[in-house]
């Protein structure tokens, strides 16, 4: 029997992609505002940009140090598994860290500390999450669930950064992370719920130091994924630091505070929503040369607040760089999807990850010095150049350029089978766009809804968002 949920509902988004989906939604939007909130905890307590930028680096370093383990846990174990136990740490260091606000002044290193906490959860959940968000859907579906799930995640964020910058502004900073702290608790419960009974028990391996070779190789073997690694290690950080430490002492000094910041990157996650409502009907054939250009716009936030732009004129180019780089995501996430084998994708995910994080700490941790030494608009205008020199160097790679889009073996039998009535387009004359997003099935991925193993990758794709 057919229910009225089905009939809405895709026949590949089954129970597992909608537990995650509802999960995603949970943390962005708690943890967005919760981003907006720690900087200001730390301004609010005396600390100036150094101070924002060491509690920045805080979380960002347990990241480098354990991701490669996470990587390779999560091939080892149930991924779910891994998920909610990261959120359970997210969970108890917000909800301290809330506290401490909260009731006082607390002292810095206590701040980093807890911080730090947050980015080891972070490492472990990461790679988890996206190896099973790609193994979550068929081949030929995949593209259009994966802008499907970052809308929904992304719109989550639109409106945790809003209503966090505004609610920094009404009540404090740490309300805000109590918020969070309950948000990763009713996302770890939902994850719990998964049902993975489906996947095949995965074969041991030959020890942790061979699975994490085995993931080397499969990175290292493939240019066009670690030349991107690379390329996303310099803009990453750069943008991190630009939005992590400048942009919330542009908002002080510049725009009228926390809400106007909140404001402006409510805008970006808008043009995420944006971007992945475009991708839901756009398929690119060369995936990559079209992602990669979409880079080029993430130097934009960094020139208008260096100039710096009105917060009309700054939300505007965030909207843009929004939608850019959400192009490059589905672009992404796709690729991997289609060129990765299953067992291997958290493995290739955590040094996907770590490449691309491993320079954020140094970054955030010398955004105040560079502001002292060369000046905060000098700052600014240096991220917006490197961001741009780098991603013109990685279109010289061919494959980065060159890799497509597989057509699905659907396609392809369509392809190859006579017609046996008349088409659409020849009896209206008009033509039809093909239904299927056109990827192979990959092995290891489920076919039958509700079979999949699951998936969420919040702050995943080029970790924007």
């Amino acid at each position: 029997m057919t229910t009225p949920a089905d009939v809405r509902r895709p026949s590949w988004a089954g129970r597992n992609y909608s537990l995650l989906t509802a999960a995603a939604i949970v943390t962005n939007l708690g943890s967005h505002g919760a981003l907006i909130a720690a900087a200001f905890a730390v301004l609010d307590t005396g600390g100036d940009g150094g101070d924002v930028g060491l509690v920045a680096a805080a979380r960002t370093l347990p990241l480098v140090l354990f991701l490669l383990i996470g990587g390779a846990v999560a091939d080892r174990l149930p991924r779910h598994h891994v998920m909610v136990a990261a959120n359970a740490l997210n969970c108890v260091s917000q909800a301290v860290f809330a506290v401490l606000v909260i009731s006082g002044a607390p002292p810095l290193w206590s701040m980093m500390l807890l911080t730090a906490l947050g980015g080891t959860g972070q490492a472990f959940f990461g790679p988890a999450a996206e190896g099973m968000l790609m193994s979550t859907v068929s081949g030929e579906q995949a593209g259009r669930a994966f802008a499907l799930y970052r809308m929904a995640m992304q719109g989550a964020g639109l409106g945790g950064a809003a209503l966090g910058g505004l609610m920094v502004a009404a009540i404090g900073p740490g309300w805000v992370l109590a918020v969070d702290a309950a948000a990763f608790a009713v996302a770890g419960a939902l994850r719990s719920f998964l049902d993975v009974s489906h996947i095949p028990a995965r074969a041991p391996g030959g020890g942790l130091l061979s699975d994490l070779r085995e993931g080397w190789q499969e990175f290292i073997g493939r240019p066009w994924l670690w030349a991107i690694v690379a390329q996303f290690s310099v803009v990453v950080a750069v943008v991190g630091a630009a939005e992590a430490v400048f942009g919330p002492l542009v908002a002080r000094d510049e725009l009228g505070g926390a809400g106007p910041w909140g404001l402006a990157l409510g805008a970006f996650g808008a043009g995420t929503v944006g971007g992945a409502f475009l991708m839901m009907r756009w398929k690119p054939r060369r995936l990559l040369l079209a992602g990669t250009l979409c880079v080029f716009p993430l130097a934009a936030p960094s020139a208008a607040l260096a100039v710096p732009l009105p917060v009309w004129g700054l939300a505007a180019v965030m909207f843009v760089s929004g939608v850019a780089i959400e192009v490059f995501g589905v672009s992404w996430m796709t690729a991997m999807h289609q060129e990765i084998p299953e067992e291997k994708l958290s493995r290739v995910a955590a040094y996907d990850w770590f490449g691309s994080i491993a320079m954020v700490p140094l970054a955030t941790a010398l955004a105040g010095p560079a502001e002292l030494a060369f000046g905060r608009s000098a700052s600014l205008w240096g991220c917006a150049v490197l961001v741009v020199v780098v991603t013109a160097l990685v279109l010289f790679v061919p494959d980065v350029r060159n890799l497509t889009r597989r057509a699905s073996s659907t396609e392809v039998a369509k392809a190859a089978t006579p017609l046996v009535e008349p088409s659409a387009e020849l009896a209206t004359g008009l033509p039809v766009e093909p239904s299927a997003d056109p990827l192979p099935d990959r092995p290891g991925a489920m076919d039958e809804p509700g079979a999949e193993p699951s998936a969420d990758a919040e702050g995943s794709v080029r970790r924007f968002g």
